[in-house]
């Protein structure tokens, strides 16, 4: 059994039996969600009081159409991209160009992944958050104190020939499928950038201005960071008592997720958790904390979570991409004036590395921690 598995002193009800995940104790028979997995009532999913912060309706996320991005519409596109991202950190991307084959074969092999006998989904077990190849459980399974409902698979992608060799080989057709998917969504996500920095007024007319200097920030995303969460959520016997992902923003310049038409995801608005409602083959886009200390606060991202439910289980892929690894983020020089003081410290990944293993992860601890006080 790899040590990952084993808690260093749990014993019983807190023991190893957690670390293998949600899936293996659903498929050892379950009635009732163990204690491990029992959130504090101030943090449970409450939809059914009076004093719930969940809102009756689901939430309309604005929609871009990724096809108008490249034609006479472009400019009134931009604009719409801008709001979304100013006035709610997400939105919905259709017509974006990644066919229907690519997606479904992804969700396809996802699925199959997960149905494998524990035993080959636990070669990948680690709690290295460096490694190529993550099989776990929970949001942060060494640092949670309550678990989540949720087991997932992360896959370092870029450069591609570097991490695919340590990818999992089964199913047969496991890397050839997700590498397609992975190469496919990093190119969708670096023109959708484009566009994003031409929205802030980064860059101009597909170029970067000479004023940036070595401010070449499409040049470094082209050679960025690549992560690719695989996430699985049972069907759950006492849902309103826990998550599958707590309220977290994401640390990357964005994310996007595909979904399945099982309903999951909530964004919190003006106060309120609201759910997503899924479009087929759509992917959700949201803005991640790199690209809202890059923005120097202009684009917000925003704290979302994962509810479960008793009656089916919900798969999706997350594909969060940043600067490489060892690049500084920092708030762009062309945002950055008298009237638009610095607002966050230069940080890196070894900075989020560090803070996260030293405490449990929480809302947008990390982000708060890199503000600057502005007078």
């Amino acid at each position: 059994m790899s040590p990952a598995m084993v808690g260093s002193d749990e014993k019983g009800e807190d023991g190893s039996q957690y670390q293998k995940g949600v899936k293996h104790l659903v498929e050892n028979g379950l009635q009732r969600i163990p204690k491990k997995y029992v959130l504090p009532p101030s943090d449970r999913p409450v939809t059914n009081s009076e004093e719930s912060n969940v809102a009756k309706q689901n939430l309309q996320l604005p929609i871009i159409d990724f096809s108008e991005l490249i034609g006479p519409r472009r400019p009134q596109v931009l604009q719409s991209l801008a709001n979304a991202c100013e006035q709610y950190g997400f939105f919905q991307l259709v017509n974006h160009g990644i066919s229907d084959d690519v997606i479904g074969n992804m969700r396809d092999v996802s699925g199959r992944f997960f149905d494998l006998p524990f035993e080959e989904r636990a070669k990948y077990i680690t709690t290295d958050m460096r490694a190529s190849v993550r099989y776990g459980t929970s949001f942060s399974q060494t640092k949670d104190s309550v678990f989540c409902w949720r087991d997932f698979l992360k896959l370092l992608c870029h450069p591609l020939p570097d991490f695919l060799p340590h990818w999992p080989a089964s199913p047969l057709d496991f890397r050839k499928v997700a590498a397609t998917y992975a190469e496919e969504s990093n190119q969708l996500f670096l023109t959708l950038m484009e566009a994003i920095l031409e929205s802030l007024g980064i860059i101009e007319g597909n170029q970067e201005e000479e004023t940036e200097g070595k401010d070449n920030i499409l040049k470094d995303l082209e050679d960025g960071s690549q992560m690719m969460v695989v996430n699985f959520y049972p069907a759950c016997p006492e849902p309103d008592l826990t998550l599958g992902i707590p309220p977290h923003s994401d640390y990357g310049f964005l994310t996007l997720l595909l979904q399945d038409q099982v309903e999951g995801l909530q964004i919190q608005f003006q106060g309120q958790w609201f759910t997503v409602q899924p479009i087929n083959n759509a992917f959700v886009v949201n803005v991640g904390d790199h690209l809202e200390i890059h923005s120097n606060g202009k684009y917000k991202s925003v704290l979302h979570r994962v509810v479960v439910n008793a009656a089916k289980n919900r798969t999706s892929v997350a594909s969060l991409h940043s600067l490489p690894f060892n690049c500084t983020i920092r708030p762009s020089p062309k945002l950055v004036d008298e009237a638009n003081p610095k607002r966050y410290a230069d940080t890196n990944f070894d900075t989020f590395l560090a803070y996260v293993s030293t405490r449990e992860p929480k809302r947008k601890d990390f982000l708060d921690s890199r503000k600057l006080t502005t007078s």
